[in-house]
């Protein structure tokens, strides 16, 4: 007969507080990406608006929400430092 293996569940978080802040920070970098890169829109669907293409739109947002993902990774595989045991 085999043993149940019982594992006592403890209460700590995946990550350190550390990388929780940066998390935040890289979720609020990619917000304001996608903020960046709202509108343009035009109401009437017979006239076209060329602010679709502007320089905002195109490069900056996209490259702000890229700069946001990288945070998201580096916040990740970032080890906290772990005080230790005395």
């Amino acid at each position: 007969m085999a043993k149940k293996n019982q594992d006592k569940v403890t209460g700590e978080f995946l990550f350190g507080k550390k990388n929780y802040t940066i998390m935040i920070g890289g979720i609020i970098i990619i917000l304001i990406g996608f903020i960046l890169m709202a509108g343009g829109g035009s109401n009437d669907p017979n006239v076209f608006n060329e602010d679709i293409y502007n320089f905002r739109r195109i490069r900056l947002a996209p490259t702000i929400v890229l700069i946001g993902l990288a945070v998201e990774v580096y916040a990740i595989m970032a080890n906290p430092k772990k005080k230790a045991d005395k």
